[in-house]
Formats: C-alpha cells, structure tokens, sequence
C-alpha cells in the first residue's frame, strides 16, 4: 500500500473528538479502544497512513525493538549457542573425512538456518504442526480483525505483518511466536468482550514490538544441535545398560560426561562456576521479565483496566484449578507440589500489582 509522506495532524483528528468522551464502554460490534485511549500524535519520522474515512492512523518508523528481556535471553542462550556449534563443527569433520565435504559447511547452514525464523512459509509450518494452531475462519476473522487493527492503529504498528491464529482450546490464553505469529484460543475469541480481547492482543503485540518472541525461538533454535545429542547419548545409554554391552555403555559414559563437561565448561568461561547452577533460574526470570514487559505495552495504550480483569480471570481459575489439584493430592496421602521458581510467568497477583499505576 502507498503512504503519503509526513504531516502535522490535523486538529479534528484524534483526542478531542466528541466520540471518544469518557464512560462510553465498547460494545462487541464497536471499536475495542478503551475511554481513555488516544490516537498517538505522529513524530517527525513516523509514517501516515490513512485508516479508514475521517481517520489519520501514524505508522512508526521503527516498530521492532529489543528490549532488556529480548537481549537477556539472548545472552543467557550462549552456552547452548556455543555447545551446537561445537556439535556443528564436529559434525562437519566427520563429514569432511567421510565424504570430502568442507568441515564448516554445516556449521554455515545451522548459522543461515536461524533467517527460517522469519521465513512465512517455515512460520506457517511452524504455527499449524507445532503450535497446533490454525486460520481463522471468515466469522472468526470477522471477529478477530477489527479488534487487531484497533490495537495495532493505537500502537502505530502495521497490523498486516503480522498473522493471526486460532488455538481449538477451552483456556483463556494467547501466544506471540515466531516473528509473526499471533494466536488465541478459541475461548479467549468467543467468551471475552472486544475491549479484553483488545488487551489481551496488545500483550502479544507487545511481546513482537519488544523483540520477545523471535529472541526467545532463536535462542531455541540454535541450541537443538547440542540437546539433540545430548538427549540421543542419554537415550542410548539406557537402552544399553546390559552386561553384554559394558564396553559399549562405558564409551556412551564417557561420551556423555564430555559433553556434559564441555558444557558445563562452556557455561563456566562465559558465567564462572558460581552462575552455573542458577543459570536455568535466571533464565525464568528473564521470561518473567518479558511478561511483566508485555503487560506495561498493553497498559501504555489505555487497555490496564481489561488486562486487569482478563488477569482476575484466569487467577480465579487458576485458584480452582489448585484447589481442585489440591485435594486429590491429599486424597492420594501426598503433598501439593511447591511453587516452582523455574516459571515462565508472573503469578497474577504480581502482574496486578506491576498494572497499579497504570488504573
């Protein structure tokens, strides 16, 4: 599409206009923009793009950046970075006193392979057989769209690039994947008012602005090298463990304690041998990081008020749910599992809490 160059907005254009008084609560056929929320003034090197009559929508000349969460996991997926690519090169000297081929040849197509992330063929391969997602259907997309345009208009994103999905769930819940990826269960789509659908997409949105989601898969990514072999040694190593074959569970052994080793070297280099042990740890909270990121995106734009009660929501469920949990654990004479450390999300108190100033 074509977008005319820069201009001052025009006076009729935006915070003082008569239907956008305060108190008028969206209805489901009706924009899902919040009372409160503003259409944001354009800077001097955003973009304008015309929304629809009457409406100036201002593009952002940069709608993607990495935040402190984004480059924390980044650097947090080193050791495993490091580790694949020492399998890598392995596997290219093999190959090159195999087959004659350059010994870095694989090491060059597991770098280049990471581009795949951002590739929307591979993303759609991705969405449909791994997350399990699939299209929305015209109705749904009738439902959906609308909403999406209101959140990326307020955001200054261009909603186009993005793709949305549906997940055949009866949870409240959304996702941000890939570098394109948007989903939401068919609950969230069908049970949640537009205005709480708004905030719960601005979430996801925020996670895509702040580089959350692509970060979080490279670092997946280039690390499946190194697991990959460490979970086929450990694999194997059960598999063997018969008098017959000591000799070769022995080999598997001492395979498996140099990789380990190689790692736990690797991870020692980059961290010291303090940080080892809390590195998994530090690694959740760096994914907490992002959550409590994706919710201040989402409150920024007017949408604290729906995000908090989609959040009392899903605690009330989750209360429930442990309660439920709870006793048939007791029924069965043990105890209920602690809270775990290793979470990737916030508990919803904590969230609530972080959404305060923003009420």
């Amino acid at each position: 599409m074509t977008r005319p160059a820069p201009r001052p907005q025009d006076p009729g254009d935006g915070p003082d206009r008569p239907d956008d008084g305060p108190g008028r609560a969206p209805h489901d056929g009706e924009s899902a923009a919040p009372p409160r929320t503003r259409y944001a003034t354009a800077a001097p090197d955003d973009l304008v793009y015309e929304h629809g009559p009457g409406r100036r929508v201002y593009y952002a000349a940069h709608q993607r950046r990495v935040d402190a969460a984004a480059l924390g996991r980044l650097v947090l997926a080193l050791p495993a970075f490091l580790l694949s690519a020492l399998v890598t090169l392995l596997a290219g000297t093999v190959l090159d006193r195999c087959l004659g081929l350059p010994f870095w040849l694989p090491a060059l197509l597991w770098l280049v392979s990471g581009t795949l992330v951002f590739h929307r063929p591979t993303e759609d391969l991705l969405a449909r057989y791994h997350l399990g997602l699939q299209r929305p259907t015209p109705c749904e997309a009738t439902r959906l769209e609308p909403v999406w345009r209101e959140v990326t208009a307020l955001a200054g994103v261009d909603g186009t690039r993005y793709q949305l999905w549906i997940e055949e769930s009866d949870d409240l819940n959304a996702y941000a994947a890939a570098g394109h990826i948007v989903g939401v269960t068919r609950f969230a789509l069908e049970q949640l008012p537009s205005a709480q659908l708004a905030a719960v997409l601005a979430h996801e949105l925020g996670h895509h602005t702040g580089g959350h989601a692509w970060s979080s898969l490279l670092g997946h990514w280039y690390g499946l090298p190194g697991r990959g072999v460490w979970r086929v040694l450990r694999a194997t190593a059960r598999h063997l463990i018969t008098p017959a074959r000591c000799a070769v569970y022995l080999t598997l052994g001492a395979l498996l304690l140099a990789v380990g080793g190689l790692a736990s070297a690797t991870m020692a280099v980059l961290y010291g041998l303090p940080l080892l042990l809390v590195l998994p740890y530090f690694s959740a909270a760096w994914d907490r990081r992002a959550e409590l990121r994706a919710d201040h995106h989402a409150a920024a734009l007017g949408f604290a008020p729906q995000l908090a009660d989609v959040l009392q929501t899903m605690h009330a469920n989750e209360v429930r749910a442990r309660q439920t949990t709870s006793t048939a654990v007791k029924g069965k004479g043990r105890r209920p599992a602690p809270v775990r450390l290793l979470a990737s999300h916030p508990d919803v108190p904590t969230r609530l809490h972080h959404l305060r100033p923003y009420l």
